[in-house]
């Protein structure tokens, strides 16, 4: 019986000596990903190995989850915020005394809100982005409503073409000039590493999907 209790005291430790471990290397990561520019704000880091002293002696890990409002985009100009930004990265590898992060696979995801992609366009925000079914955005102009296809082009650029006018204001088209034109608009300074793969409107607004670059690092 002792020799039980004995065993089961020792198991005790080791769980909690892996949970404070797994705790310190969850907050060093969420650090290295604000200090390489990342992210804006401290993000919330989940490390899913279990034991994870395991996998850290063995030098890799494979379930690490990165989410938090704190990323943004730029077109150069204009500055809008990712919502529910989350990243799934898998044969991660610290480094630098668990300062530093190098992440094998990645991929990542989040939200651009409608009224600040609109920013990017021509006529800023006056353009009142709406979802309009699969695929596809449109916006109100006097006399009816102008809908165009949205989506990705290459790894840091979205686009929205395919624009024809809506309602009475068809009868517009010859005047209608640059409005009907495909804009395209590049997000300048991604995080290092991420790639734009994909840009999906949605009904809550434009979803982003990035691939991460093998061998991308992060920390100082």
């Amino acid at each position: 019986m002792k020799l039980l209790i004995g065993l089961g005291v020792v198991g005790g430790l080791l769980v909690a000596a892996d949970r404070v471990a797994v705790g310190v290397a969850e907050d060093q990561a969420a650090d290295a990903a604000v200090s390489s520019g990342w992210l804006t704000e401290k993000p919330t880091v989940e490390i899913g190995d279990v034991p994870f002293l395991t996998s850290a002696v063995a030098g890799e890990l494979d379930q690490v989850t990165l989410s938090s409002d704190g990323m943004t985009v730029t077109d150069g100009k204009e500055r809008v915020t990712v919502h529910a930004f989350k990243a799934d990265l898998s044969q991660v590898k610290f480094t630098d005394s668990y300062r530093g992060v190098t992440v094998g696979r990645g991929d990542g995801q989040g939200v651009v809100e409608y009224k600040d992609l609109a920013k990017f366009m021509k006529g800023g925000g006056l353009l009142g982005l709406e979802y309009a079914g699969p695929g596809a955005v449109k916006a109100s102009v006097p006399g009816g409503g102008i809908e165009g296809k949205l989506h990705s082009e290459g790894p840091d650029t979205i686009v929205v073409d395919g624009l024809q006018l809506t309602g009475t204001a068809a009868s517009l088209k010859g005047l209608a000039g640059d409005l009907l034109k495909p804009q395209k608009f590049r997000l300048t300074g991604l995080p290092k590493g991420l790639s734009l793969a994909e840009a999906t409107p949605e009904a809550g607004g434009v979803r982003l999907r990035f691939t991460v670059a093998p061998g991308t690092t992060l920390g100082h």
